[in-house]
């Protein structure tokens, strides 16, 4: 990374990813900005780095591009923003009603959507280039029991990412998303069962993710050795989306039919 002083905005940072990307971009050097709707959380998060916090509920459809016109205005110009807020409710399909759906919509999609605009008008009114990271999910791509709000609202904001990129990229905007796996943060905003964690935690890489892992792949993300890296989405979640390891051989041996060079009715070809 740069050792050039630079500002980034990174939503959800009281803890978990969000606090990981927010202290690894401080001990790079970066001036932060952490947002979260948790004061108390937030400022021991974020106690001890050269960031300033920001207490905002981003379902409320004025926040997010009110935070961040503050954080501009405040700590100077954003050259980066970092969406990691996110909220993960259970609930069955047959029980999910309006007002839970919405919620998850307005945090997870919507809010990303006003603050990459709201960013991004300031910076090309700037004339800045920039970088946006939104943080997905995995369950992007594959529906889960209790996820249908939140799974549909991370495969919206894939294509948000791809969108946003398409259109600002003449900017000199950048517009990715990390897409994490199972990664252990122990969240009271977001609790799930050590039952859940076993069962979506498996990968060929054998252990669960940590929030440093999503860290280092959004600074990466963020820095000059991707320039050239734009609406991509980027899988890190040790290999849980190449494929499974938990299912059996389907088949020890091969049939006749299988057999190279074997005629079906016993004899060879």
């Amino acid at each position: 990374m740069t050792t050039e002083s630079r500002h980034v905005l990174v939503t959800g940072a009281a803890s978990g990813i969000g606090a990981a990307v927010a202290a690894g971009f401080a001990a790079d050097g970066w001036t932060v900005t952490g947002v979260d709707l948790r004061e108390a959380p937030l400022r021991a998060s974020l106690e001890g780095l050269a960031a300033t916090p920001i207490v905002a509920d981003l379902a409320e459809p004025d926040a997010p591009e009110r935070v961040v016109r503050r954080a501009w205005e405040s700590g100077g110009p954003l050259d980066a923003l970092v969406n990691a807020a996110g909220i993960y409710p259970a609930r069955a399909f047959l029980d999910l009603d309006a007002a839970l759906w919405d919620r998850v919509q307005a945090v997870n999609v919507r809010a990303p959507m006003l603050a990459v605009r709201a960013y991004a008008a300031l910076a090309v009114a700037a004339g800045r280039p920039g970088s946006v990271v939104n943080i997905s999910s995995g369950a992007a791509l594959r529906a889960r029991p209790g996820a249908a709000h939140y799974s549909t609202s991370k495969a919206a904001l894939e294509m948000l990412t791809k969108a946003a990129a398409v259109e600002l990229g003449g900017a000199g905007i950048r517009v990715n998303a990390v897409s994490p796996g199972f990664v252990t943060v122990d969240s009271a905003a977001n609790p799930v069962t050590e039952e859940y964690a076993a069962a979506v935690s498996v990968n060929p890489l054998g252990r669960r993710g940590r929030p440093g892992d999503i860290a280092a792949a959004v600074r990466w993300l963020v820095s000059p050795a991707a320039e050239w890296v734009t609406g991509t989405i980027l899988r890190v979640d040790g290999g849980a989306s190449a494929g499974t390891t938990t299912l059996p051989t389907h088949w020890p041996e091969l049939t006749d039919v299988q057999t190279p060079g074997l005629d079906p009715e016993g004899g060879h070809l």
